[in-house]
């Protein structure tokens, strides 16, 4: 582990989005770390599927499926492929990723860069189905009608991905968190529905949400979710927001990930906590780099956390800190499984 997150310190030299790059390659390579640790305590379910631990990956890590097993074997206890659109697209021009050093935190403004549906359908075919795997679906930027998007990307990987995740809150997709309000949401949620009705099996989908919500509109969400039922929400996505930032960096457009966006992400998943009468399963993502930042959003509601931007500082070792770290937190305060601390805060 130690060699790893030595290399991912070197990669530090490189311009971030070709860090990322060489990152991928290497673990296709066979290069990444392989965790061997792991605590019974940890193991717990999300919406019926069984984890090995609650610390999942979060989605824009593995774009387009090609490491998810090498993140699996990192000791991540599920891992979330995405954004896919249907059709390839390159994204926002570069420079789109940007690292705020100072502040451990990253802005990017990507643009769903993706190579499509086919490559990723065709890659979560080939892979044996071992360990919890996600695919986060989205709308290209062209795209005349979004929501058909979504059913497209929900019709084409059915039986592929374990589980799914609608990002409609990315900040860097002009228009798309227009999705969230009340009547566009109801459409959406609506045709997905009567899409997957259409499809035999069963696999949870997820809405991911942004931080940014205004008075009245978790509980909107809420209740729209569970009318069309979702079986939960992921709280959440980057944010516009730039308090409190001190890295020169932090005026680039884009949406902020990293260790500002724990306070107020997790203020959002508290919110959506109180509000969730309705049995939905909450993922909490936004900010995490400890074992302490995920233990609080597990005693804020989150039956099961993502970190993707902790990454980029601590390297892939840090999945194992945090792992050790949360199960000595439940041990210390008592408690005999993941699903006893949830919402216990």
């Amino acid at each position: 582990m130690i060699a790893h997150d030595i290399a991912a310190r070197a990669l530090h030299l490189l311009d971030p989005e070709d860090a990322h790059a060489a990152t991928i390659q290497a673990l296709k390579l066979g290069l990444g770390p392989i965790a061997v640790r792991r605590d019974p305590l940890l193991a717990t379910t999300l919406a019926g599927l069984a984890l090995p631990s609650p610390i999942g990956l979060a989605a824009g890590f593995d774009k387009n499926a090609e490491v998810p097993d090498a993140m699996l074997r990192a000791g991540f206890g599920f891992v979330e492929c995405g954004t896919v659109t249907p059709l390839a697209q390159p994204g926002n021009p570069r420079p789109r990723l940007f690292r705020l050093t100072a502040d451990r935190a990253v802005i990017n403004r990507m643009g769903f860069n993706n190579q499509g549906l086919e490559p990723f359908a065709a890659r979560l075919k080939r892979r044996p189905r071992r360990g919890i795997v996600g695919a986060n679906i989205g709308a290209n930027k062209e795209a005349t009608d979004r929501i058909g998007d979504y059913v497209t990307g929900l019709t084409r990987l059915w039986g592929l991905a374990d589980y799914f995740t609608v990002n409609i809150s990315s900040p860097n997709t002009p228009g798309l968190r227009a999705l969230q309000t009340a009547d566009a949401l109801a459409e959406l949620l609506g045709r997905l529905a009567e899409a997957r009705a259409a499809l035999s099996g069963a696999a949870p989908i997820f809405l991911k949400v942004a931080p940014d919500l205004a008075d009245g509109e978790v509980e909107a969400i809420v209740a729209a979710c569970a009318t069309h039922g979702l079986a939960g929400i992921v709280v959440s996505n980057t944010t516009i927001e730039r308090d409190g930032l001190t890295d020169p960096r932090g005026s680039e457009a884009g949406g902020l990930s990293g260790a500002p966006l724990m306070a107020r992400s997790t203020a959002v998943l508290s919110r959506f906590h109180a509000a969730n009468d309705r049995g939905l399963v909450l993922i909490g993502v936004g900010g995490i780099t400890s074992g302490a930042d995920a233990y609080a959003k597990i005693r804020a509601g989150a039956s099961a956390v993502q970190l993707y931007s902790a990454l980029v500082y601590d390297g892939p070792g840090l999945v194992t800190h945090i792992r050790c770290d949360l199960a000595a937190r439940l041990k210390a305060d008592g408690f005999r499984s993941v699903a006893d601390a949830v919402g216990a805060g």
